[in-house]
């Protein structure tokens, strides 16, 4: 599910930030469709056009920090 949109946006990160960055990108299939300056105007935009679920919006920016997350726990192991 949205596979093939995220592999479109990797495959295309140094461009998109050239272009986009700091911008909320809404991409279908392998087509950016709107861009947005907040992730809540991306979503309400885009619910217009398609349904919920056949729509990738992604954060633009270089790197992988705008799709990684890293979880830290505070248990220690003694």
């Amino acid at each position: 599910m949205l596979e093939k949109e995220f592999k479109y946006y990797l495959d295309n990160q140094e461009k998109f930030v050239s272009q986009y960055e700091g911008k909320y990108l809404v991409i279908v299939g392998e087509e950016i469709v709107g861009v947005y300056s907040s992730d809540e105007e991306a979503y309400f935009e885009s619910e217009k056009k398609y349904e919920a679920g056949t729509f990738l919006i992604q954060f633009c920016e270089a790197g992988d920090n705008s799709y990684t997350q890293s979880f830290h726990s505070r248990v220690s192991f003694v």
